[in-house]
């Protein structure tokens, strides 16, 4: 059985203080060191509410080329998502989580009207057409967070010092992964290492027009 591994070292700062905050960079790797992406990072405060307020355009998550772009996406609670069909091939997106079910029918170009999403929780999504397709969307009931790139790091920043909680999730961890941190005004870095499950995503090339859903 999986289990994440915890590894967690605060170093010393790494500036000077400033009055717009504390800084954190999460650097997320696998055992043996190499960078991991597609990780969600997110300081939840252990000591205060904190002020959401939600994006007043949608965020995009495209379907180009028979598969979801990106694969994951980190949204605020309460941000609207649009899913535009980028392909000559219709599509029919969907979810059954528990954060968030809905479903677009078939259709090409852009969907009817961007998805609300309310609930905070991980949502995964699929298209009823071409079962290959999945991508995630971590919806968050915090501000502060960021996904990881190809390099593992996850810079989060004007933090107002306090209590926090760290909770990183990723696609292939079997769990999300959480410490409590004190945020000061100096920068510091966090060290996440993870195990993942084996990626079994099945990659297919595009046979774009091959299907009866033209």
């Amino acid at each position: 059985m999986h289990r994440a591994i915890l590894a967690l070292f605060l170093l010393a700062p790494l500036g000077l203080s400033g009055a717009s905050g504390g800084s954190v960079r999460v650097e997320v790797r696998d055992p043996k060191g190499a960078p991991v992406g597609d990780a969600v990072a997110s300081l939840v405060p252990l000591d205060r509410r904190p002020d959401l307020a939600p994006p007043g355009e949608p965020v995009v998550v495209t379907q180009d080329r028979e598969e979801f772009q990106p694969y994951v996406t980190a949204i605020l609670v309460g941000t609207r998502v649009s899913f535009p069909n980028r392909d000559k091939v219709q599509h029919h997106v969907y979810s059954q989580s528990k954060a968030k079910q809905f479903e677009i029918p078939l259709y090409r170009g852009e969907a009817k009207e961007p998805v609300l999403f309310e609930r905070p929780g991980v949502v995964t999504l699929g298209c009823n057409i071409h079962d290959w397709m999945s991508a995630y969307i971590v919806v968050l009931d915090t501000p502060h967070f960021a996904k990881s790139a190809e390099d593992g790091l996850v810079p989060l920043a004007m933090l107002p010092p306090g209590r926090y909680r760290l909770e990183v999730w990723h696609p292939r961890a079997p769990q999300i992964v959480t410490r409590e941190l004190v945020i000061s005004n100096d920068p510091a870095t966090q060290v996440i290492a993870v195990t993942l499950r084996p990626d079994r995503r099945i990659r297919r090339a595009p046979e774009t027009g091959a299907t009866g859903y033209k």
